[in-house]
């Protein structure tokens, strides 16, 4: 049996009476709700002294209960149950443990908030239906993936992804785990489609953009449409050819350098009287490397390479070695450059 763990310290009745003296003034809440205030107070209070009969106790608990199978969830009037959840869980500091016995007292307040916050349209199911997860890897090539609502993802080489079987409910949610991604969002005006991607959170109707992630930051960077990305209370709007930079707690936005906007997903790249900087930049999408060297100067090396669609790293590579004179040699997820 799932209990409270009664050496847990928590204020349950003055969340639950908090929330009921703010819609008091509002004028929201019913006679009906009143007289269920006045009476859960009643018994928690006769619960608190351990003066409360054995039908007492029972009424509570089997009251309770009842409202929690009746209850529905509403997301689109009541918000993303999870994070509801989660909110009214670290407000009250609940503590789910197994045990056998228990205090009456935090039982009984326990029910009690549950069955009011029901009264009150605030209630959650713990036990919510989740979307089956399905993972998407990839090795040491870019693949790319559709999904069920006709979105696609390009998923760079060393990167990994996650994403419903089938979205139900209001919004389209996937994970970008690890890595470098394009996405082509199918439009949906009605499901918002939001990735998450370490701290940032990225949300579009239909668009397209990359993401970018490492250890130390994450880019969203812009190429048709418009994107909203939030992170720890900040939030930032997109246009094409905008970026987003998530670094040192701090989200910025700037203008995307046009050399990350070129097509590295889905087709062959020439890269024309550049520089060496530029075909890093597009290595470290394509095939979620970084690049380490001890002279900076080498970035500046003009160059023309011919990047094939489904070109292996090592070919790449061997065809800049054979232009530059340079070095370059693969040691997991890092090249190194001599």
């Amino acid at each position: 049996m799932i209990v409270i763990d009664s050496e847990t310290p928590f204020n349950v009745s003055k969340t639950m009476f908090l929330c009921v003296e703010k819609l008091h003034k509002q004028g929201a809440i019913s006679i009906m709700k009143k007289r269920i205030k006045h009476s859960l107070e009643y018994l928690i209070d006769k619960s608190s002294r351990n003066k409360t009969s054995e039908a007492e106790e029972n009424l509570l608990t089997n009251f309770a209960l009842s409202e929690y199978q009746k209850s529905n969830w509403d997301e689109t009037s009541m918000g993303n149950s999870d994070e509801v959840s989660k909110n009214i869980y670290d407000g009250i500091q609940l503590r789910m443990v197994k045990k056998k016995t228990i205090n009456p007292y935090i039982k009984y307040m326990a029910a009690a908030s549950i069955l009011f916050l029901a009264g009150l349209g605030f209630f959650f199911k713990t036990e919510i239906t989740a979307e089956k997860q399905l993972a998407f890897k990839t090795s040491s090539i870019p693949k790319s993936i559709q999904l069920s609502d006709g979105s696609k993802i390009y998923l760079a080489a060393n990167s990994s992804f996650q994403y419903p079987e089938k979205f139900e409910g209001g919004e389209r949610k996937v994970t970008l785990l690890k890595g470098n991604a394009f996405f082509e969002i199918a439009k949906d005006k009605k499901h918002p489609f939001i990735i998450t991607s370490g701290e940032l959170k990225t949300r579009v109707v239909g668009t397209s953009f990359h993401i970018q992630m490492s250890k130390s930051k994450c880019e969203v960077i812009v190429v048709t449409g418009k994107v909203n990305v939030t992170s720890k209370g900040q939030s930032i709007d997109l246009v094409p050819n905008e970026e987003a930079v998530f670094e040192s707690e701090k989200l910025i936005r700037q203008i995307a350098d046009k050399s990350f906007l070129v097509n590295w997903y889905n087709t062959d790249v020439t890269l024309d009287q550049t520089t060496l900087k530029q075909v890093i930049t597009i290595l470290q999408y394509k095939y979620g490397v970084s690049f380490q060297y001890n002279n900076e100067q080498v970035l500046a090396t003009p160059l023309t390479v011919f990047i094939k669609k489904d070109a292996a790293l090592e070919n790449v590579l061997e065809q800049i070695n054979y232009i530059t004179n340079l070095k370059f040699k693969v040691y997991g997820e890092i090249v190194k450059v001599d």
